[in-house]
């Protein structure tokens, strides 16, 4: 009785723990959004400069009234997850490759480094250039933020993987694929959904990167255009959107993780 009154109490500090944090989210987001609203209303920042919640509300609607703006979001949704999707099956294509081929690893794993130290937004440029401006080369510079340190890290996850599983496998006759695919790949996904959910985000940020320098649709391309014809209103509706889908696309991923973790 005591153990079930301890567990009993555990489990309801933990859910009036989880109800405050979302309660907090929510006021901090209110509290913002109400300053910010009366700041623009009584002159303490410039409207035009700074805009507004009702203004950015105003021209969504207005946007999505004469359809233009649910364009520009699919289309860069669309290269955010198509470039996700490639970003991951390569990853786990080299990672695999790295692990079977160790020397193949150590002579390449540097320059892997390096082209993730590489800055991006100066990469978007140079693929413009070679690839020229179109939606392949959008989707490829989404994949180029996050492609690189995913291998890293994939990789590093396969070498912690128990060396003692792997050596069973072996004892028993076991092949080197069979060690991948009954020790390795299950070991690593959660370290591999892991992996994912900082790139998704990685892939939205390069996608934009790509629309500011070679697209004519897309959030990235109206941040762009809208800076450059002092459309401010639509600018920071564009970054609200973004905020939008990064929040969404994160929690999707969330739950995948959740249900492989109730699952396993």
């Amino acid at each position: 009785m005591k153990t079930c009154t301890a567990q009993e109490a555990y489990l309801k500090k933990q859910t009036i723990r989880k109800f405050q944090v979302r309660f907090f989210r929510i006021f901090v987001l209110l509290a913002f959004l109400t300053l910010w609203q009366c700041a623009s209303d009584l002159g303490w920042i410039d409207s035009f400069i700074f805009s507004s919640p009702v203004k950015v509300v105003r021209t969504f609607y207005n946007l999505m009234k004469d359809h233009s703006l649910p364009v520009h979001i699919g289309v860069t949704l669309a290269e955010t997850l198509i470039s996700f999707a490639l970003t991951v099956l390569f990853t786990v294509l080299t990672a695999i490759l790295l692990w079977i081929f160790p020397k193949f690893a150590e002579v390449t794993e540097p320059y892997f480094v390096v082209l993730n130290s590489l800055p991006k937004s100066a990469l978007a440029p140079l693929l413009i250039v070679w690839l020229g401006a179109n939606r392949n080369t959008i989707i490829i510079a989404g994949m180029s933020v996050a492609i690189f340190g995913s291998i890293i890290s994939l990789y590093q996850g396969f070498q912690e993987v128990s060396q003692e599983k792997m050596k069973l496998i072996y004892t028993l006759g076991g092949k080197k694929y069979q060690v991948l695919l009954k020790v390795v790949l299950p070991a690593s996904t959660p370290y591999l959904l892991s992996i994912l959910k900082v790139d998704i985000g990685l892939c939205l940020v390069g996608v934009i990167i790509g629309e500011f320098i070679g697209a004519r649709q897309g959030l990235g391309y109206l941040i762009i255009y809208s800076s450059q014809v002092f459309k401010l209103d639509w600018l920071i509706m564009s970054i609200v959107i973004l905020c939008v889908i990064a929040m969404i696309l994160y929690q999707g991923l969330c739950v995948l993780e959740k249900w492989y973790t109730k699952k396993k």
